[in-house]
């Protein structure tokens, strides 16, 4: 987890200290990666952690928009966007163990989202 500054709780989550700093026009932003037209998918069951994520058994999608890698201050995120709201979907704060591939697939990968208190969850990703 990043530095803390003397204002921030010692608690908060990567997630929230993005989403934080996002109200704070100091910060230089970067955009590194906008893909419009991601699919998000809920993940089954992984048959084995040795054999990886399949992206050909995910079946359920449960949104579509746009993906932006973002870099502010010292965190940079993969955001999940609306693409007509513009709102967050999901932040996913990127870090060790935050992105893995599929092995059957160079367009789809799982990543681990964040809520404000730090819970989080597994979600595949596709793109067109």
């Amino acid at each position: 987890m990043m530095k803390m500054d003397s204002g921030e709780k010692s608690g908060s989550s990567d997630a929230a200290i993005f989403l934080q700093s996002l109200h704070d026009p100091e910060i230089i932003e970067r955009v590194r990666c906008t893909i419009q037209n991601a699919h998000v998918f809920k993940l089954p069951p992984r048959q084995s952690a040795s054999v990886g994520w399949r992206g050909a058994d995910w079946k359920e999608k449960v949104w579509q928009g746009t993906v932006k890698i973002v870099e502010r201050g010292d965190l940079t995120a993969v955001l999940l966007v609306d693409r007509t709201k513009g709102s967050i979907f999901a932040v996913c704060p990127v870090k060790e163990g935050a992105v893995d591939r599929c092995v059957d697939s160079s367009r789809y990968f799982v990543l681990r989202i964040e809520n404000a208190n730090g819970r989080h969850m597994f979600i595949g990703v596709a793109f067109n």
